[in-house]
């Protein structure tokens, strides 16, 4: 009933004071490049990658291959597995 509620100082909690340092960040780096796909557009053909961000979650995105491998080459070095572009071995990764 928080009409009958009456305040009491005794509830109340007492926090630390937290400090946070300005130019603290956290940088996330790919672990593996898991699908292949061509994306047509108006004559156009756009070679996209998924890409697992996060193995523990299987956080994966699309992004563009060309932009991609520049940023991260290390992810296209691997050998083929299945004789295809889309099989990968990337540090023990099947992709």
């Amino acid at each position: 009933q928080m009409r009958n509620y009456i305040r009491d100082p005794s509830y109340v909690l007492e926090m630390d004071e937290v400090q946070v340092r300005e130019y603290l960040t956290y940088e996330k780096s790919p672990v593996a490049v898991v699908d292949h796909k061509l994306k047509k557009l108006c004559g156009k053909s756009i070679s996209l990658v998924k890409i697992l961000w996060n193995a523990a979650t299987g956080e994966a995105i699309w992004e563009v291959e060309s932009q991609f491998k520049e940023q991260y080459p290390f992810l296209f070095s691997g050998k083929t597995i299945f004789g295809d572009e889309n099989s990968y071995l990337l540090g023990g990764i099947v992709t």
